[in-house]
C-alpha cells in the first residue's frame, strides 16, 4: 500500500506531466524509450518507490526543478498550458523556396513519422523548434521571431519560446 508520500510525489509528478500535455505513453515517445509508461504510472500512483537519482531524472526530463516534484513544501508552480507551436502549411508554400527550403523538408518528415497530412497546419514540439534553429543557425527565440515575420507562427509562439 502506497505511503501518503509516494502518493503526493506521485501527484506532483502527474501534475507536471499533464501541465506539459503528456500522456504516460508521450512520455515514452518523447523519451524515446528511456522512461517506460508503466514505470512513470507506477511512479505517479505510488505504487513503485523512485530513488533520487531516477526523481532527480525525470525533473530533468520535465525541465523542471527537482523541488517542485517533492511534497511537503510549496505548491508546485502553475505552469499553466504552454502555447502551441502551429505551423501554417499554407503560409509556408507561399514563401520563396530560399527561405523556407530546410523547413519545408523538415515539415515533410515530421508529416511522414506521423501520417499528419492535414495540409493547413502542423503543430510542432519544442524540440522541433531547437532542430530548426540549428538548422537556421538562430536561437530558437529568434528563428520564432522570423518564423512570425514570415506569417508562419501566430505570435503567442513568443509565450511558448519563452517558457523553456
Amino acid at each position: 500500500m502506497p505511503s501518503e508520500y509516494a502518493k503526493s510525489l506521485g501527484a506532483r509528478l502527474r501534475a507536471i506531466r499533464t501541465q506539459q500535455g503528456l500522456s504516460l505513453h508521450g512520455v515514452e515517445e518523447k523519451s524515446h524509450g528511456r522512461w517506460k509508461a508503466v514505470v512513470v504510472g507506477s511512479y505517479e500512483r505510488g505504487d513503485r518507490a523512485v530513488t533520487v537519482q531516477k526523481l532527480a531524472e525525470l525533473a530533468d526530463f520535465y525541465g523542471v526543478p527537482m523541488s517542485e516534484l517533492l511534497p511537503g513544501g510549496a505548491a508546485p508552480t502553475p505552469l499553466g498550458p504552454t502555447p502551441k507551436l502551429v505551423i501554417d502549411l499554407e503560409r509556408m508554400q507561399q514563401l520563396p523556396q530560399e527561405k523556407a527550403g530546410p523547413l519545408s523538408r523538415y515539415v515533410a518528415t515530421i508529416q511522414s513519422q506521423r501520417g499528419d497530412y492535414n495540409g493547413r497546419v502542423l503543430s510542432i514540439r519544442h524540440e522541433d523548434l531547437r532542430s530548426l534553429a540549428v538548422i537556421y543557425d538562430k536561437s530558437p527565440g529568434d528563428l520564432t521571431e522570423e518564423l512570425i515575420n514570415w506569417g508562419i507562427l501566430d505570435p503567442e509562439a513568443r509565450r511558448a519560446v519563452d517558457s523553456f
